[in-house]
């Protein structure tokens, strides 16, 4: 996950549509944790289109992230866990699951409004970040479920919100080669939703697992 700050319209999101994404993310991290229970422990080793991950890395990865997330945003300093700490569980699916609900209770309770403020000391408006995780968690479960040969379709309007966030963060500072995002993948202006905001996000959404 980027820790980067980029200042955007999010940072002053109002508080309905704050309520409205973190509903968003969380049906994301839901439809995320059913792929991480139908990952096999054969396919832990495989690649996926992150290609600094294995699957079983990446798991670690979304896990880790989604527990540091959900606990910055709900508390009152906005201090995020240290991902790395974070104990994986089974195959992470109820931590994931729990994320979602504590996004959506922090956002609730202010967590839009302060800012989150990461392990590492690096911070962020709390919309922004809000906005971030919607983004970022629709490109990893994709990543996971290609790599693991299952379904992966978010909605319509997190698709359309997802797009034009990255359009707005991923300027020449943060993509291209040798960035935190690779470069931006050419698809035909009528392709689906999701292949536009994977290839905003530098994956090639034709992307396949190798054959064994």
């Amino acid at each position: 996950m980027s820790t980067e700050t980029v200042i955007t319209d999010t940072a002053t999101a109002p508080r309905a549509a704050l309520a409205a994404t973190a509903a968003e993310t969380e049906c994301i991290l839901h439809a995320l944790a059913d792929i991480l229970d139908g990952i096999t422990d054969e396919q832990a080793n495989a690649p996926t289109p992150c290609t600094q991950y294995a699957v079983a890395d990446l798991r670690a990865h979304v896990v880790g992230w989604a527990v540091a997330f959900g606990a910055g945003l709900q508390a009152a300093d906005g201090r995020a866990a240290d991902p790395i700490t974070v104990p994986i569980m089974g195959s992470g699916s109820a931590q994931v699951r729990g994320a979602g609900a504590a996004i959506v209770a922090g956002i609730a309770s202010g967590g839009g409004d302060r800012d989150l403020i990461l392990a590492d000391g690096a911070g962020m408006p709390g919309a922004m970040a809000l906005a971030m995780i919607l983004w970022e968690y629709q490109v990893h479960g994709w990543d996971l479920a290609v790599a693991t040969a299952q379904p992966w379709s978010p909605g319509a309007e997190a698709l359309s919100d997802s797009i034009a966030f990255a359009e707005q963060m991923l300027t020449p500072d943060f993509q291209g080669v040798g960035k935190a995002f690779g470069p931006r993948v050419a698809v035909p202006t009528d392709a689906p939703a999701l292949d536009r905001l994977l290839a905003l996000s530098g994956r090639d959404p034709r992307w396949a697992a190798p054959l064994p």
